[in-house]
């Protein structure tokens, strides 16, 4: 995903790492919140799902290991 999307939609990067670091998972169900959870404690990969306001959804990612955190379209994974 280009950086150019998130000023046209008024939403920054930083704002949606600093929801999911803080565990805020946004537009996910249950079961991924679930999942999230437990990756917390068992160090798996976590899975953050946002929609920009312009419509645009996005993942956040980050490794089991925690070396990188990514933020992707849906149709990059």
């Amino acid at each position: 995903m280009k950086l150019a999307r998130f000023p046209l939609a008024g939403d920054s990067p930083g704002a949606l790492l600093k929801r999911h670091v803080t565990g805020e998972w946004g537009d996910v169900d249950e079961d991924d919140r679930r999942e999230n959870e437990h990756s917390l404690v068992q160090r798996c990969r976590l899975l953050s799902a946002y929609t920009l306001s312009n419509g645009t959804r996005l993942w956040v990612i980050t490794e089991a290991d925690r070396s990188s955190t990514t933020i992707l379209l849906p149709s990059q994974y």
